[in-house]
């Protein structure tokens, strides 16, 4: 049984990222310490005792197209009904509709319980929020009135449609088309694939923002609308009314998430309505869609990052507690007869600790992204620096944390043996749900293009390099703690930091001299280095706090082991991103 680890959580809340300091100095309203203790021990209830129950359910049953309406596995409609009911959707959204108004931080924090539970079932409210995030920044006021109140109970579900089976990543080579009406809405046609909680009957309506091209459009993505369409029409005093002229028409199989409904999506082909065509509300300025929905996309990367360190979670303490518990052979220096708990084996010892540092490296890393997504709104003396530094952190969070998922599920299904092959024990759901999260929103090959080119350039590389030196600033602290503990600790720190400027300023030099494709060709590494020497920055960070619970130690042997064993990485990923520009001719001649 998952139990959400709630103190685990808080702390790298309040002192690992800046969520204590930022409560101490009033920047986030009402909320304090026990308030904070209290919504995150209330999450971790509903996810352990609620959701995570209905987990292996809904893996075993799927989502399923029944007669024209999609059937959600049994006791999810309930679960949903219960999960709004406890004001779970609005705790970020704006109190005008509402909403909580409550950090990013916090929300953040309650996804990675939702997702640890059951991530099929996580994904329904992280599109909501997304979709509630869109309208407010760039609805009219009369959508705010009609759809925002809803949308923030949960009592609508939100989805986002992008895909279509020929434009993919190519976003640009979409042909969903948005004709206009002479009543000022649009009626769209076209299809949509991989539609994340397409359809459902959970909820009273669905709140669909689609991609789609005017007939005068420019090609590309310069020629782009977003499209909020509803599943019902809406009145104007806010009762449901005809159905609209869409439809599921196919749930995909997938390897994991199957509670979740992956929909195939058809607009405008007649099946419902008196004329051909969805009825659809231009979001935003015309040919400027994307733009809005990055702003949909941006809060889903995090989101998903958030999935990973879920998994990863989830899987660690499915393998710690089967290692207490499976006995074979004799430990090495075990003077007990018998056969031994395999977690006195040094292997196993070791791959446990790698999914510990995995975890709360990743969790780190994606709390700290929410910490300067809040910053950027509550800090409006450093409002630039916060926004840079969300803008940085974002595709680290998504794809570190979600390659750091698969890895610490793979993991887990190691340390189970045999049995982790075997789906009873519930180790190859998570792999099987985690492989996914690599690939939303984005690919990771395509996080790795944004950082490098995007990213990591902002102010002309000076955000990355301040950033930098505040690790630097972490690794001197250790040296100066003089806790024996932490042994060689700062060393590798600093090796590892050492590396990351390396890279850095190499990738800032190759495009600086127009050799973006050098660049990218150790993007993706670089990313990874970069993640890992967050993941033992944080983790030095935790093991610095003062703290009289007992956990300070094991905080530091962690990282420790994280330093003396993962880090040494860095030198070699370094290398990669700088011998990056070989490959490219290396692939032209072993790929022709």
């Amino acid at each position: 049984m998952y139990k959400a680890p709630v103190e685990e959580i808080a702390f790298t809340l309040k002192h690992v990222t800046g969520m204590g300091q930022a409560m101490e100095e009033g920047r986030l309203g009402d909320l304090s310490g026990d308030v904070l203790d209290a919504i995150l021990t209330e999450a971790g209830r509903f996810a352990g005792d609620e959701m995570e129950p209905l987990a292996e359910i809904g893996d075993r049953q799927g989502a399923k197209l029944v007669d024209g309406k999609v059937v959600l596995p049994d006791g999810w409609e309930k679960l949903y009904r219960d999960w709004i009911a406890g004001g779970w959707n609005g705790l970020t959204a704006p109190e005008e509709f509402g909403g909580q108004g409550l950090p990013h931080m916090l929300n953040v924090a309650t996804l990675e319980m939702w997702n640890s539970a059951s991530m099929a079932f996580g994904l329904a409210p992280t599109l909501t929020m997304g979709a509630v995030e869109a309208l407010v920044a760039h609805g009219s006021e009369d959508l705010k009135r009609k759809y925002l109140a809803k949308l923030v109970t949960g009592e609508w579900a939100g989805t986002m449609n992008l895909t279509e089976p020929h434009a993919g990543s190519d976003v640009g080579a979409l042909r969903t088309r948005a004709d206009r009406h002479n009543d000022g809405t649009h009626r769209l046609f076209g299809q949509k694939i991989f539609i994340t909680w397409g359809d459902h009957e959970a909820a009273e309506n669905i709140i669909h923002f689609v991609l789609a091209r005017l007939p005068d459009a420019p090609a590309g993505t310069r020629g782009i609308s977003l499209f909020l369409v509803p599943k019902f029409l809406v009145n104007d005093d806010g009762s449901l009314g005809a159905r609209n002229d869409y439809f599921a028409h196919s749930l995909e199989h997938k390897l994991g998430i199957h509670g979740s409904p992956t929909c195939t999506m058809i607009y405008g082909d007649g099946k419902y309505g008196d004329e051909r065509g969805a009825v659809a509300w231009l979001v935003g300025e015309e040919n400027k869609g994307l733009a809005c929905m990055f702003t949909m996309m941006n809060n889903a990367r995090l989101a998903v990052g958030i999935q990973g360190v879920a998994i990863a979670e989830a899987a660690t303490q499915k393998a710690i507690a089967y290692a207490k518990e499976r006995t074979q052979g004799r430990a090495p220096g075990t003077a007990a007869f018998g056969m031994s708990p395999i977690i006195e084996h040094p292997d196993i010892a070791r791959m446990l600790l790698t999914m510990k540092a995995l975890t709360q490296g990743s969790r780190a890393i994606c709390y700290a992204c929410a910490e300067a997504i809040d910053m950027s709104h509550r800090d409006a003396g450093k409002a630039r620096y916060w926004q840079e530094r969300a803008a940085l952190l974002t595709p680290i969070a998504k794809s570190f944390s979600t390659d750091a998922g698969v890895d610490v599920a793979s993991l887990g299904i190691q340390v189970h043996g045999g049995m982790g092959f075997i789906e009873e024990t519930g180790a190859a759901r998570l792999l099987r749900d985690a492989r996914i999260a690599p690939i939303y929103e984005g690919t990771n090959g395509i996080q790795a293009i944004d950082l490098v080119t995007r990213k990591l350039t902002i102010s002309n590389g000076d955000q990355v390099r301040g950033f930098i030196t505040e690790l630097r600033g972490i690794a001197d602290a250790v040296a100066k703690s003089n806790l024996d503990g932490f042994g060689e600790t700062a060393d590798r720190l600093n090796a590892a930091i050492a590396d990351l400027e390396t890279a850095s300023e190499w990738l800032l030099a190759q495009q600086a001299e127009g050799h973006v494709a050098e660049a990218l060709a150790g993007a993706t590494p670089y990313q990874r280095l970069f993640g890992l020497v967050l993941t033992g920055c944080y983790l030095a960070k935790g093991g610095l706090v003062d703290i009289a619970d007992g956990e300070g130690e094991k905080r530091i042997a962690l990282c420790r082991f994280a330093a003396e064993n993962m880090l040494a990485e860095t030198a070699a990923l370094t290398d990669r991103v700088v011998t990056g520009a070989s490959s490219l001719e290396a692939a032209r001649i072993a790929l022709a």
